[in-house]
């Protein structure tokens, strides 16, 4: 009988969905877990109309970040092109979870915007250059 490894291949372990690229290499030397990383990348391709509304608060308007999604989403022509910027800061990844997690209980993106400029503005004085997002009407 064959033995199998207990190792997961790299390319198994950093793949989040099979119509996504895997992640790019340094995940599992990431300041959060593997998981978190991957359901931040997540959410960053499959929200751009709410990611792409949320500012960023680690200094990365420097290298030309727009918002949050910027940490993670380099390029959408053609599919997805990753960003390895988001893997190796806590406060990209915090950000995009943050978002995830309010977006999926159903507040609005102008919410989210509100609340995660409330609780990163004071602590993170520069942010990137991020659009607000469109209203809707009362409310937004």
């Amino acid at each position: 009988m064959p033995l199998t490894s207990a190792v997961t291949p790299a390319a198994n372990r950093l793949s989040i969905a099979p119509d996504l690229p895997p992640l790019p290499p340094g995940a599992d030397n990431a300041p959060l877990s593997l998981a978190e990383v991957k359901m931040a990348y997540e959410f960053a391709a499959r929200h751009p109309e709410v990611i792409s509304y949320i500012p960023c608060f680690c200094g990365c308007e420097r290298g030309g970040h727009k918002s949050n999604e910027s940490c993670f989403v380099a390029s959408r022509k053609n599919g997805i092109t990753w960003d390895n910027h988001g893997i190796n800061c806590e406060i990209c990844l915090r950000v995009a979870l943050e978002t995830m997690q309010m977006s999926n209980a159903g507040a609005s993106t102008a919410d989210i915007r509100k609340l995660i400029e409330a609780k990163y503005a004071s602590s993170y004085p520069g942010h990137t250059p991020t659009p607000m997002p469109p209203t809707r009407g009362k409310g937004d």
